[in-house]
């Protein structure tokens, strides 16, 4: 259900898939996401580009209100979103979050910062063949995976194909299941876009995923020579023939050599007839004489060069987090954060008035945590010097480093207690300063065994410790959540260079790893390796160390691996439990 596509239709005399400044009559933001640009308008509604926690950009398609206000296309919508979520494979632009029960539902896929093929095919001409070629074996590969989890594209066509420096991405898959069960539709309408409508969808006889096949056979005649097989009458007139297959086929005398044969198995009119996405896959390569996994460089000039500017437009928009007080439904907050479906969409707010914003709390924490190793290290310099910190940790008292201070927390000043503790005005240089609490072992060297996914949401919960392959992503517990397309950390996570917990405090203060790691670095090894030893501070406080013992591959080009630890657990110094 990914969509640029037939949300990306060309604007102002801009391409599709460029980036356009807000209008004043867009929205702000969306459930938690600031909206950076606009990408473009289609039938179903909006899409708008933002941003995750960790900055991976997300194309959000807000959902036209005439079909939000339909009970059928309600239900279907989220039946459709959730099928989507369980789509894996590569070529594919997965949905990563999603809120199916606000006033206005929208989804949020991965953005792909890449060319449609329909504004391609209307700038630059046809494909070449070596390019044709290797655009419908993808995309057949990309229709093996949606057809594998049950589900129906419906609508392929060029507009819901994306063309990027590493290969071609199929969007918008399902989504138009959903239209087909609401009244705006159910009246003589029909789903879909009729020059690359199947015969099936044209009678309106049961759609099957033979009707991708054949809208794909479509799509490689136009995208290797520019003529459709059925002409370039009107969409009704086209829509009619293609209905009438069986009578009338199409003439595909004038088509190379190379490519008859494919058109002529695709567009077969019997469904049963059509070669499966894999066959077809198989028979785009032979002719290519090149694999679908081979991808450096498929695009020559000037196609290359136009993806070029596309990513160079993402590069130059400012990163973007989540609106404060909003959590996203799918992308997983900072722990203590609202819950699922917390935040609807609501009307774009007002020009600010008032003064920013206060920092949020992983700031705070962080400039907490700075002050107090500033003033630790003062400590040390100073020597005779009394300092006293206090700090504020979800409740606790006061820590007081200084000539008599106690390892034990007291009470903050606001408990309504007094200390009777009086600081010296000039502590003797050779007073001794107080050295930190230990940290207390709570378990150590716990095997654990995370993923490889599956097409699910893993959970991974260090401080009981509990994975789950079928996790919810609301579960606050949960330190870092594991799906096919990113490992997305809700707390600081880090690499340390020793398993001392001092070191493993340290470098999650100091070198946090990205909040999420893609897909790709955790197949190329890139960002987990075995051996590595990561930490992070748990949703309890606690202090986790997990050392890496083996990275399970899963034999697949692309689907990240599992992987294999011991996981120590420290309780904090002047932690309560």
């Amino acid at each position: 259900m990914p969509m640029h596509g037939s949300g990306q239709e060309a604007a102002s005399g801009q391409g599709a898939g460029a980036l356009r400044p807000l209008t004043p009559g867009d929205p702000q933001e969306i459930s938690g996401y600031r909206l950076l640009a606009r990408i473009g308008e289609g039938g179903m509604g909006s899409v708008y580009l933002s941003r995750t926690r960790g900055n991976q950009p997300v194309a959000l398609k807000m959902i036209r209100r005439e079909y939000a206000g339909d009970p059928g296309f309600r239900g279907r919508f989220e039946q459709e979103v959730r099928s989507a979520q369980q789509v894996r494979g590569y070529h594919l632009v997965p949905v990563l979050d999603h809120d199916t029960q606000g006033g206005q539902p929208w989804l949020a896929t991965a953005y792909v910062p890449g060319l449609p093929l329909d504004e391609a095919l209307d700038t630059f001409g046809p494909l070449p063949r070596a390019a044709a070629l290797q655009l419908v074996a993808c995309v057949a590969r990309a229709l093996e995976s949606v057809h594998a989890a049950g589900v129906v594209h419906r609508d392929l066509k060029p507009g819901n194909i994306m063309l990027a420096a590493d290969g071609p991405w199929v969007i918008d898959f399902g989504i138009a299941r959903a239209a087909e069960s609401t009244r705006l539709t159910s009246t003589g309408g029909f789903v879909g876009t009729p020059q690359f409508m199947s015969p099936e969808q044209g009678v309106g006889a049961d759609v099957t995923p033979a009707a991708d096949v054949f809208s794909l056979g479509l799509i490689a005649a136009v995208a290797a020579t520019g003529r459709h097989p059925y002409g370039d009458g009107s969409a009704l007139t086209m829509a009619t023939q293609i209905a009438n297959t069986a009578v009338r086929p199409p003439d595909l005398s004038g088509y190379p050599d190379w490519l008859r044969p494919l058109l002529e198995t695709a567009l077969a009119a019997e469904p049963s007839a059509r070669p499966t996405p894999a066959r077809l896959a198989e028979l785009c390569e032979r002719a290519a004489g090149r694999s679908t996994t081979e991808l450096a460089g498929w695009l020559p000039e000037p196609w290359a060069g136009a993806v070029a500017v596309r990513r160079a437009e993402l590069d130059r928009l400012p990163a973007a987090g989540p609106v404060p007080g909003y959590a996203p439904t799918y992308v997983p907050t900072q722990a203590g954060g609202p819950s699922v479906h917390a935040a609807p969409t609501q009307a774009p707010p007002a020009p600010p008035t008032a003064p920013p914003a206060p920092a949020p709390a992983a700031l705070v924490r962080s400039r907490t945590r700075l002050f107090l190793a500033v003033a630790a290290a003062l400590l040390v310099v100073g020597g005779g010097v009394a300092w006293a910190v206090s700090g504020r940790d979800a409740g606790k008292g006061a820590v007081t480093a200084g000539p008599g201070a106690s390892n034990r927390p007291q009470q903050s000043p606001d408990s309504g207690q007094k200390s009777d503790q009086k600081q010296p005005s000039g502590a003797p240089s050779e007073q001794k300063i107080a050295q930190p609490a230990a940290y207390e072992p709570v378990f150590t060297d716990k095997p654990l065994v995370i993923g490889p996914p599956t097409g699910s949401i893993i959970t991974v919960d260090l401080d009981t410790p509990k994975v789950s392959p079928n996790g919810d992503v609301s579960d606050k517990k949960a330190e870092f959540t594991y799906i096919l397309q990113y490992m997305t950390f809700r707390h600081a996570m880090a690499k340390s260079p020793a398993t001392t917990p001092e070191a493993c405090r340290q470098s999650v203060d100091t070198a946090p790893l990205p909040h999420e790691l893609s897909n790709t670095a955790l197949i190329k090894g890139e960002a987990i390796v075995k051996g590595d030893v990561l930490c992070s501070v748990t949703s309890e406080g606690n202090l986790a160390m997990l050392q890496i013992t083996d990275v399970k591959e899963t034999g697949l080009p692309y689907d990240p691996p599992g992987y294999a630890g011991n996981l120590t657990l420290w309780k904090q110094p002047g932690r309560r439990q």
